[in-house]
C-alpha cells in the first residue's frame, strides 16, 4: 500500500509512484526510428507499460490510465495487473481520484478513463483538437489509437469534465503540465513537486532513457523536430540533481528508483 506521510500538511507536495501494469518484448529496430542508420545489429529490448500516481494529503492525481484489457490482449501485450486492481493493491479506489491527466491519446494511456466517471480529465488543447480533427483517421496516426477511446474524450468534453490546457499550465497546486509535442501533436510532460525534488513524468516524450542519451528518436512520431526539442529539454532536466526524470516505458525505471516489493515482480515503483 501507499503510505503518505500523515504529518505533512503541504498539499502542493506529493508522493509519486509509477505503476507497472504491463510489459512486452520487442526489438530496437521496432522502437527506434530508422534504426538501420546507426549501423548496429538489432537487439531484443523490453518495454514496460506504466501509469503514474501523485498523492498529497488532500488529493490523488492519476497520470494516464493504461490500456484496456481487451485492447492489450489484441495488441499482444502481457498484462501484469489491470489498472483498477493496481489501484486497489495500493489502497486506492477510483473515487479517491480527483483529477486524471492524459499525457496523450494513444491506446496505452487512455484505455481506462471509464474508471473515473467523476474526475476532472486534463489534456492538452492541441492533443484534443488533433484527435477530433480531420487527420486523426489517417493510418500512420491512427494505428496506436482506439477510435472508441478518442470518442470518449469527446463525450467527456460534452459532459463538462474535460479541461484543455495550453503550452504550460499549473493544473493543481505543485503540478505543472508542459506541452512538448513530438510523439503526438500535444504530448504532455507532467512536473510534480515532491520532498526530494521535482518529479518529471516524461510519459512518451521519452520512452527510453537511451533516446536522449544517444539521440535516438522513437519510431512513432508526429513531428521529428519537436521530438528532438523535447529530448534536449529532458536532457537538460536530467542534469539537474533537484529533478527526477522518469521515462515512460523503460524497464530501467525499476533500477533507477525504488520498487515496492521484489524488483523482478514489482508492480509499483516509488519515485519520490
Amino acid at each position: 500500500m501507499i503510505d503518505s506521510e500523515s504529518a505533512r500538511r503541504d498539499s502542493s507536495v506529493y508522493d509519486v509512484f509509477a505503476v507497472r501494469y504491463g510489459t512486452r518484448t520487442t526489438s530496437k529496430s521496432e522502437v527506434y526510428l530508422n534504426y538501420h542508420v546507426y549501423g548496429e545489429p538489432d537487439a531484443t529490448v523490453g518495454m514496460d507499460y506504466f501509469f503514474w500516481i501523485a498523492r498529497s494529503p488532500e488529493s490523488v492525481i492519476v497520470i494516464d490510465t493504461g490500456f484496456a484489457t481487451d485492447v492489450g490482449v489484441r495488441r499482444g501485450r502481457t498484462i501484469l495487473c489491470e489498472p483498477s486492481a493496481a489501484l486497489a493493491n495500493l489502497g486506492l479506489t477510483p473515487a479517491d481520484v480527483s483529477q486524471v491527466v492524459v499525457t496523450h491519446a494513444h491506446y496505452d494511456h487512455i484505455g481506462n478513463l471509464g474508471l473515473f466517471p467523476n474526475a476532472e480529465i486534463v489534456i492538452a488543447r492541441r492533443e484534443f483538437e488533433f484527435w477530433t480533427g480531420p487527420y486523426a483517421t489517417r493510418l500512420q496516426f491512427a494505428a496506436p489509437v482506439e477510435r472508441s477511446e478518442t470518442a470518449r474524450l469527446s463525450d467527456i468534453w460534452r459532459q463538462g469534465r474535460l479541461s484543455l490546457v495550453g503550452e504550460r499550465e499549473t493544473i493543481a497546486a505543485g503540478v505543472e503540465a508542459v506541452v512538448v509535442g513530438g510523439h503526438t501533436p500535444g504530448q504532455l510532460v507532467v512536473l510534480v513537486s515532491t520532498d526530494y525534488g521535482q518529479a518529471v513524468l516524461a510519459s512518451d516524450a521519452l520512452h527510453y532513457y537511451e533516446e536522449y542519451e544517444r539521440d535516438r528518436p522513437f519510431a512513432i512520431l508526429a513531428d521529428l523536430e519537436d521530438m528532438y526539442r523535447a529530448y534536449d529539454m529532458l536532457g537538460e532536466i536530467a542534469s539537474d540533481p533537484g529533478r527526477l526524470l522518469v521515462a515512460g516505458h523503460d524497464p530501467d525505471v525499476l533500477k533507477r528508483f525504488q520498487p515496492i516489493g521484489d524488483a523482478d515482480d514489482a508492480l509499483a515503483i516509488r519515485i519520490a
